[in-house]
């Protein structure tokens, strides 16, 4: 929703709910200078680190109408369901 990626969509690779910030991959990445490993022997360079970001700076993307969408809850057959406010159709979990 805001900042340099704004209009970009990824999938959520972590996120942290007592901070309230989450990591989206390929979004909101940024370059780190790293030295040369000690006893690992790790390469050094510059590595690109997916930095967390808030959570109010993102939103849902509907799977059936696939725009930007804010989320409702609705009881149906006594399973609490996420309810697109678009398009008013039911957004199932990336794990059902």
């Amino acid at each position: 929703m805001k900042g340099k990626d704004r209009g970009k969509s990824g999938v959520v690779v972590a996120a942290d709910h007592d901070a309230g910030r989450i990591k989206i991959e390929g979004i909101n990445i940024y370059k780190r200078h790293r030295r040369r490993g000690g006893r690992d022997r790790t390469p050094g360079g510059i590595v690109e680190i997916v930095a967390p970001m808030n959570i109010a700076k993102v939103k849902l993307i509907c799977p059936n109408c696939s725009t930007p969408t804010r989320v409702s809850y609705k009881l149906i057959d006594d399973k609490k369901e996420r309810i697109c406010q678009k398009c008013n159709a039911v957004i199932k979990d990336a794990k059902r």
